[in-house]
């Protein structure tokens, strides 16, 4: 039997290595990418942003569209009805002029800045994600002299460069998509909520300098409009419940690569309990095992693998002797896991440190639980994994859903009416 724990660990110690490695090359990649400059490539921008309910501090988040430094764009807020508690913060922004915004819009260039602020309000979704009914509604409203769609999360808080940095890479016409991700900072500290960064940032190392094996992830994302018409994205979403998975999939079908920009790293800086970080992180399991099962069970095996090798090795150095090979070996190869992980965490907080210079301080505190609670996420993992496996019904901003199929979507209510509130145009 201890032949076969050899096997695993064996195993287990090389893909360790090779996660090592990844974590060196996604320093490397961060350093190339920050050392390129600003692009100049500045076409009439369209952001979409999706709301529903009150996130932490939302109207900051909201803010922050709004301190581009960007020549001419324009940011649409969505909602299902216009009594969602988000709408009286969106209101609030749209009829006042950021003071801020315009010091940033004045500084960076004398040519006329223009923004425009508008509301849609988008009904009740039927067959698919809240989310994605919006989105598909709110494509209906932009500008006629839109060139690139944006979708940003209203629980991500861009920085000044955000919308230049994002939409680089689509200077080249041969990209598919660009996109940033997501880093979790916790407002104050809490076990839960730096176990989901820690989760979270696992996910964020998966994207890098492939641009076949990148994803897109939808709180922050860009695709040129003439792209987003081509593959017809709009009709692709119907009935689905992840947007970014369904753009993902229409990528990789058109064979369009897909650009991780590093700059555009947005952070969520949201405290989170036990039940919020269990809910978070199955929902994504649930719902990468209908968009993407093989990255599913990619994580059913490697969790299960690593929490199976570790458990064993720690029996093994107290059920066999000190000067047994097999104690040795259970030592070693534990070391060796530790050391590797350790390793690609402080990497990849180093890369993340390059672009989040504003949150340096946050970030030091999280030397400590990035670089120690990784030994607990593949535990969360496969648990996650293993709920993915036996139910298929998530609960997403208070919304029940059943995921049948990539295509279909089970909502528990019935669709309204949808129509648009007027718009302002503002920040002349």
């Amino acid at each position: 039997m201890i032949f076969v724990f050899y096997f695993f660990a064996a195993v287990l110690v090389f893909l360790s290595w090779k996660s090592f490695r990844g974590g060196i090359d996604y320093l490397i990649f961060f350093k190339k990418e920050l050392g390129k400059p600003l692009s100049d490539f500045t076409p009439f921008v369209s952001i979409i942003a999706p709301c529903r309910g009150l996130d932490e501090d939302l109207e900051e988040n909201l803010n922050a569209l709004f301190r581009q430094n960007f020549p001419r764009y324009e940011v649409i807020f969505v909602v299902d009805s216009e009594t969602d508690e988000s709408v009286s913060v969106i209101n609030k922004i749209i009829q006042r002029k950021d003071p801020e915004a315009q010091r940033i819009l004045s500084e960076n260039s004398a040519s006329l800045r223009l923004c425009v602020k508008k509301l849609v309000v988008a009904g009740k979704a039927e067959n698919e994600s809240q989310k994605v009914h919006n989105l598909r509604e709110a494509v209906l409203h932009v500008a006629d002299e839109s060139e690139v769609f944006v979708f940003v999360d209203s629980d991500a808080r861009p920085s000044a460069d955000w919308l230049r940095n994002l939409i680089a890479p689509l200077a080249d016409e041969k990209i598919g998509a660009a996109t940033a991700y997501r880093w979790f900072i916790s407002k104050n500290f809490g076990f839960a909520s730096e176990m989901r960064s820690v989760w979270n940032a696992s996910i964020a190392s998966a994207l890098g300098a492939n641009l076949k094996s990148n994803f897109c992830w939808g709180g922050s994302m860009a695709l040129r409009r003439a792209t987003f018409e081509k593959i017809e994205m709009r009709e692709r979403w119907r009935g689905t419940l992840s947007d970014d998975f369904a753009v993902t999939r229409a990528m990789n079908e058109a064979a369009l690569p897909i650009y991780f920009v590093p700059q555009a790293l947005a952070v969520s800086i949201e405290n989170c309990n036990w039940r919020e970080c269990l809910e978070f992180t199955t929902r994504q399991m649930k719902i990468t095992r209908v968009y993407a099962p093989h990255l599913w069970k990619l994580s059913f095996i490697g969790a299960g693998l690593f929490n199976l090798v570790w458990i064993w090795g720690i029996f093994n150095l107290f059920f066999y002797r000190a000067d047994s090979f097999a104690f040795w070996f259970s030592l070693v190869s534990l070391f060796l896991i530790s050391a590797f992980s350790i390793g690609k965490s402080r990497f990849r907080l180093n890369a993340v440190k390059l672009v989040l210079e504003n949150y340096e301080s946050a970030l030091e505190k999280q030397f400590w639980t990035q670089t120690t609670l990784w030994i607990f996420s593949p535990a969360l993992f496969f648990y996650n994994s293993v709920c993915a496996l036996i139910s298929r019904k998530i609960v997403w901003r208070g919304i029940h859903y059943t995921l049948l199929s990539p295509a279909e979507t089970l909502v528990n209510y019935e669709n309204t009416t949808n129509r648009t509130l007027p718009s302002s145009d503002i920040l002349d």
